[in-house]
């Protein structure tokens, strides 16, 4: 064998000195030296890493919500749907990847939490960012972004344009449905409410889903994603519960406290209102 050339295995291309490789294209020196351990603990590799690669899912949502939303304003829903459907598969992702977390133990924890500061997940844009394109809007929750600019300014926008929900309610409208003007003309900028007129659109739908199947199908698709959404909620207040009991979080709130209250949010509230009147 000539030593000058690489070896041949089983035809794989093995000299990358000339042409990207799979660590060039994926950006993987940046990525793999991105996990800074400031306590001499084993276990806070863990609790970065898994924070990290959340953050990766969460901005793959975010580029799936928007352009949902973007076909939807378009009344393109077929692409939207695979979108929708990428997004509550993500969340699946995400609900397992707490049973990873888990398995640090409070003590485990308490040898970290000193040198978190007060850094927080919820000081997380892009999970307010996802909670914002779903009708979750608090305006005072810009206050958390101020320090970043970019950051701030692209939640600023997200909290002043329609929701995906909100996408929804105009498309029904544009479909012939009865919707009331102020729904319609509502202040985007204010969490989701509920509103009659768009309750019995949605029934008409499911009551006659053969007349209607798309809406009918974007409406499934719809509580497929809030469901998960909770899935993922839940289980981060118990991995919570699990690793810290009911002590305040690190960036100030009240921890798994807080977080239980977050569970009784919900975004598409006729969706789930008119089971009851099926």
């Amino acid at each position: 064998m000539d030593r000058d050339k690489p070896a041949d295995w089983h035809g794989a291309k093995m000299d990358f000195s000339q042409t990207m490789s799979y660590g060039d294209y994926l950006g993987l020196d940046q990525v793999l030296t991105a996990q800074h351990p400031r306590s001499p603990d084993h276990n806070e590799m863990l609790f970065i890493v898994q924070h990290q690669t959340s953050e990766l899912w969460m901005k793959l949502m975010l580029h799936e919500l928007h352009a949902a939303r973007r076909q939807m304003q378009q009344d393109d829903l077929a692409p939207a749907f695979k979108m929708l459907a990428r997004v509550a598969r993500i969340m699946d992702q995400l609900v397992h990847a707490w049973d990873v977390l888990a398995t640090m133990t409070p003590t485990e924890y308490s040898a970290i939490r000193p040198y978190l500061g007060q850094s927080s997940g919820f000081q997380s844009f892009q999970y307010r960012e996802i909670e914002f394109i779903l009708g979750n809007k608090n305006p005072a929750l810009l206050q958390v972004h101020a320090g970043r600019h970019e950051a701030h300014a692209r939640l600023d926008a997200a909290l002043r344009a329609p929701s995906l929900y909100d996408e929804a309610v105009l498309l029904l409208a544009r479909q012939g449905f009865a919707i009331d003007g102020a729904r319609l003309n509502a202040d985007w900028a204010r969490p989701t409410a509920a509103d009659e007129s768009v309750k019995a659109a949605w029934l008409a739908v499911y009551q006659a889903p053969e007349k209607h199947w798309a809406l009918y199908e974007l409406a499934e698709k719809l509580v497929d994603l809030e469901t998960a959404f909770r899935f993922w909620r839940f289980r981060h207040v118990t991995t919570v519960e699990r690793i810290i009991g009911f002590k305040s979080g690190t960036g100030g709130t009240a921890g798994a406290s807080y977080l239980k209250k977050m569970l009784e949010v919900v975004l598409f509230p006729e969706l789930f209102a008119l089971r009851t009147a099926l």
